[in-house]
């Protein structure tokens, strides 16, 4: 076996434990700010409607992100709902959250025309936020893959050495602490890089609006139908075995390319 030393989750100032997940969550808001105030120059929105904007957005998310978490994983009472410094998000309610952001500023702007720009805008900076958290995964040793048996195979950054007990029951582990597992939150953040690089050369490139938007659907959707069929750590649909995450992903693959479609049509009759 490979020599690997479990990474630290964290350190303490002044007896209050400051977690590397938090850390690293909170960089990922704040890089996505920054690129949306410049991404924005382009669509000649003001960088202080983009701060407003996030204002509105972040919190939704963070909310949508914790409930869509409880919902699923079921078993929480009212008062746990807001414990969200005990863990528990998933993205895909944050993205939820996010969009009723958008739709609430864009009532406060008495503007819902600009609904899909904001969403074009945002959506880069969504999945740049996206690859960088899945790197809170690696420090909080959590959504990984299957348990890696062969010795050949157990190096970072194929697996991951998790240190704790593994809890998933049907692992082939045996539920034994010290075990190397896929490491898919390594897989998704590098797709998720890439979706980045891809995604800005679309925003740039093309001149109609929800293209973009359309892409991340597609791009981020397809990566994540492949990677949640490799997690352990999956929420489920009550006790159906269908995976709510990978359900919602091959959805969402299925109305961006239904956008992509419209804006291709819509291109080829203006230049028709």
């Amino acid at each position: 076996m490979y020599l690997y030393t479990p990474p630290i989750d964290g350190f303490e100032i002044f007896g209050q434990p400051i977690k590397f997940y938090g850390i690293i969550m909170s960089l990922a808001m704040l890089i996505g700010v920054c690129l949306a105030c410049h991404l924005a120059k382009k669509k000649n929105i003001k960088s202080d409607d983009i701060l407003l904007l996030a204002l509105i957005v972040l919190p939704c998310a963070v909310v949508g992100a914790r409930l869509y978490y409880c919902i699923f994983e079921g078993g929480y009472t009212f008062a746990e709902l807001f414990e969200i410094n005990k863990g528990g998000l998933a993205i895909y309610g944050g993205v939820i959250g996010g969009v009723i952001g958008i739709l609430i500023f864009c009532l406060i702007k008495k503007d819902f025309k600009i609904v899909p720009v904001l969403c074009d805008i945002c959506v880069p900076c969504l999945l740049l936020g996206q690859a960088l958290g899945r790197w809170g995964n690696f420090f909080n040793q959590e959504a990984y893959g299957a348990y890696i048996s062969n010795p050949d195979l157990q190096w970072f950054p194929y697996g991951v050495y998790i240190e704790d007990l593994c809890q998933q029951t049907d692992c082939l582990c045996g539920g034994q602490a010290g075990a190397w597992h896929q490491a898919t939150f390594f897989y998704e953040s590098m797709w998720n890089f890439i979706g980045v690089i891809i995604l800005l050369f679309v925003y740039y490139k093309t001149r109609y609006t929800g293209t973009t938007t359309a892409v991340y659907l597609m791009w981020y959707g397809l990566g994540r139908v492949f990677i949640e069929g490799l997690r352990t750590d999956s929420l489920y649909i009550g006790s159906t075995g269908i995976r709510v995450s990978q359900l919602l992903s091959a959805l969402l693959v299925v109305l961006g390319t239904i956008i992509l479609a419209i804006n291709i049509y819509r291109r080829r009759r203006n230049d028709g």
